[in-house]
């Protein structure tokens, strides 16, 4: 007879100490396995999502690159969620442990709003920037929901900027100058600088992509998405051939993303055959909250942090942090 038998039969009714662990063990198993499967639900990554979003801090931190990234996002299609990709991915990032700095240079200044940044007539904007000589950091605001995100808004004096631009000297410029001087200047490094444009390729947008190394592009997975498309990258290539080097087109959003639809995937793919690897695997899907976030002045990343939207903003910006 076994040692329990006889511990049993001398009046100790109460589980072995053998039997105690065993139970531990397995409840303890059984615990992991169901908060693993729980972790695994829309409904657990959501309200996990939202729960790290409100302490500010979201996931692993991500790496930090060599240099900071300075990236136009650029479409001349309207439409097609350009400022609200530069706003969510700023935001992503800096609530992934990155500093980041978003430049609003379309004169509607919806990147302002959708920011929370004060941008009415006596506020420092980038218009005093571009057209006064003023220093980059006296216009430089912090973004109150999102520790790490600053941005630079844009007021209504900037509609008249593009004419006025004309008459001065090197006039294709002078943001670059504006953003050199303040990251040299600047004592915590950003790690990402995000210039959101107008629809359009005047003086504004070629000072985005003289300024930029790189371009960002959000296609709208839709059958005009691609309009315009071949004119951007000519627009591109010219600006490498006479005023900036550098800039390269790296990556492309794919935004508004219907699953439901046989067309955006056939869209998705035609984009996936043209540009390859510069795609990011992640997709925005068309989502109510993320068009609904800006009326309330945030990123869908405060507003509905545990929507599929906020998600999805949130890994696209890790892919294109974590590609070089």
């Amino acid at each position: 007879m076994s040692d329990d038998s006889s511990t049993a039969g001398s009046g100790n009714f109460g589980p072995s100490e053998a039997a105690i662990k065993a139970a531990a063990d397995v409840s303890r198993e059984t615990r992991e396995t169901i908060n693993e499967r729980s972790e695994d639900t829309p409904i657990a990554r959501a309200a996990a999502i939202a729960v790290a979003v409100a302490s500010g801090k979201v996931g692993t931190p991500l790496p930090h690159p060599s240099q900071t990234r300075v990236i136009t996002v650029a479409n001349q299609k309207g439409g097609v969620g350009k400022t609200t990709t530069t706003v969510n991915l700023a935001a992503g990032l800096a609530l992934q442990g990155l500093r980041v700095l978003v430049i609003d240079l379309d004169p509607q200044g919806n990147a302002s709003t959708a920011l929370g940044m004060p941008h009415h007539d006596d506020v420092d904007s980038i218009y005093e920037v571009l057209l006064e000589d003023m220093k980059l950091a006296d216009a430089v605001q912090e973004i109150e929901l999102i520790p790490g995100l600053y941005g630079v808004p844009a007021t209504l004096d900037l509609a008249g900027a593009e004419l006025e631009l004309v008459s001065l000297v090197a006039r294709e410029n002078r943001l670059k100058r504006a953003i050199s001087a303040y990251l040299d200047q600047s004592s915590d490094r950003f790690d990402f600088v995000f210039i959101d444009c107008p629809p359009s390729l005047g003086l504004l947008t070629v000072n985005a992509l003289v300024a930029a190394d790189e371009v960002l592009i959000p296609i709208q997975c839709e059958y005009y998405a691609l309009e315009g498309l071949g004119q951007l990258v000519r627009n591109v290539d010219l600006i490498r051939a006479h005023l900036n080097p550098n800039i390269y087109i790296s990556t492309i959003l794919l935004t508004m993303y219907d699953a439901r639809t046989r067309l955006a995937a056939q869209v998705a793919q035609e984009v996936r055959n043209y540009f390859g690897d510069r795609v990011l695997p992640t997709a925005i899907p068309r989502s109510v909250r993320v068009s609904e976030a800006p009326s309330f002045q945030q990123t869908v990343l405060t507003y509905d942090p545990g929507s599929t939207g906020a998600q999805s903003y949130l890994q696209a910006a890790r892919e294109m942090a974590e590609t070089p």
